[in-house]
């Protein structure tokens, strides 16, 4: 590898030329923002009636438990859900798993205005979005690349972040003052936006059938698997964001802090949800017109160790705009993180298997994600939930000094092409 200055990326204009991209942005833009008023209402409600009864300690715990039941049917299905993306229309799939989930918030508003949600209702509902969103996932993953040439997949992918953090911004914002007023009408709200995505995925005019490959099912659930193992950089990358978001997932315990730690009530509790987006979607931004040319492995090393340094600060704060300050900071050094990771698995990666490939990354994600939330809430029952974020700070900065040491290669990524 010689160190010739690579050739200029494509323009952003030529991105914005492909209309059934911009479909698809539009329908992951409106689908995450869905999601993020749907997770913010589950995880507001479910605290909100376990203090009823329950310790702060208890009640932590109790949101915890909607990342646990979220993650497994990601879990067991992702397989299967892999596959599919593989041998079915991937447009039809997000549909299908949209129309769904439009169902799910449907019975949660439902149960709200009825005054008749319990825990246990809450708790099957983030079950049926897991398993949605075990279909959805891979199929919206490998979606993506199948609209724009090879070369403005660095771009695209950059894009699709942006598109999920600025809703990451929008959403928690938005929950914050609808919950304040009726966490039905939050539902409801997350139940138009659901519809919008759902419509523009049926605008997409181009072939989102993949080509299968020969054996059976599985046979192909195996060489997914097979392949992630081989594949050192992909498996590295996946795994050192799985076990630093777990450790460091203290964005799981923001209703204990808004209501018990910083007592700003729901109001500040959406400003604190929007507070990684924010550093987030800047850092998305960033990246979308300045994309990382070299060194990318150590980027992504020191994304997750900035990481981990922002999760101490914020479990250390007694401050709002402080506690705000921190998790954007915690943001935008997730999405470098993000960025580079999903860019490597992408371009190392076949189309025919970008499906399977994508449903084992879910499972690292979800486990990241949702099942950090329950280690939070667990850690929380022990020792508080300053205590939980401290310690979440400390082991990601512990997972990206050991995966440095396991994966060498990852270590040493260089250009992102």
């Amino acid at each position: 590898m010689t160190d010739a200055a690579p050739d200029p990326a494509p323009s952003a204009r030529a991105l914005l030329r492909e209309a059934n991209y911009l479909r698809f942005w539009g329908t992951r833009w409106l689908g995450s923002f869905s999601t993020q008023i749907q997770s913010v209402a589950l995880g507001w409600q479910m605290y909100a009636l376990a203090r009823e009864t329950r310790s702060v300690a208890e009640s932590a715990l109790m949101v915890g438990l909607i990342g646990l039941v979220t993650f497994i049917p990601v879990l067991l299905l992702t397989l299967p859900a892999g596959e599919a993306a593989d041998r079915y229309d991937r447009r039809k799939i997000v549909v299908w798993c949209l129309g769904l989930e439009i169902l799910i918030v449907g019975a949660l508003a439902a149960a709200t205005f009825t005054d008749s949600m319990t825990p246990g209702f809450l708790l099957v509902a983030a079950a049926l979005f897991g398993a949605c969103r075990a279909f959805f996932n891979p199929a919206n993953t490998a979606l993506g690349p199948m609209l724009v040439p090879r070369s403005l997949l660095p771009r695209a992918i950059a894009w699709n972040s942006l598109a999920w953090q600025s809703a990451s911004i929008a959403g928690p914002a938005a929950a914050g003052l609808i919950i304040a007023n009726s966490v039905g009408a939050a539902y409801l709200t997350s139940l138009g936006l659901y519809a919008g995505a759902a419509i523009l995925a049926l605008l997409i005019r181009a072939n989102t059938r993949p080509e299968v490959n020969a054996g059976s099912r599985w046979q192909l659930m195996k060489e997914g698997l097979a392949y992630v193992w081989r594949q050192k950089i992909v498996f590295g990358a996946i795994s050192l964001d799985m076990f630093a978001v777990l450790l460091g997932g203290a964005t799981a315990l923001l209703p204990v802090f808004a209501r018990d730690v910083l007592h700003v009530g729901p109001e500040g509790f959406g400003i604190l949800r929007a507070g990684p987006a924010i550093g987030a979607t800047i850092m998305a931004v960033w990246l979308a017109a300045n994309p990382i040319r070299r060194r990318a492995g150590l980027y992504m090393f020191g994304g997750v160790a900035v990481f981990g340094l922002a999760t101490i600060v914020f479990g250390l704060s007694k401050s709002l705009w402080l506690s705000v300050a921190a998790l954007a900071v915690l943001g935008g050094a997730d999405m470098v993180s993000v960025y580079v990771r999903q860019t490597l698995v992408q371009l190392v990666t076949p189309d025919h298997m970008r499906g399977r490939v994508a449903s084992v990354s879910s499972v690292f994600i979800g486990a990241s994600n949702e099942l950090g939330e329950f280690e939070s809430g667990l850690v929380a029952r022990f020792l508080g939930p300053v205590g939980a974020a401290v310690f979440g700070g400390v082991g990601a900065l512990a997972v990206t000094g050991l995966w440095a040491r396991l994966f060498p290669d990852l270590r040493r990524a260089d250009r992102l092409e």
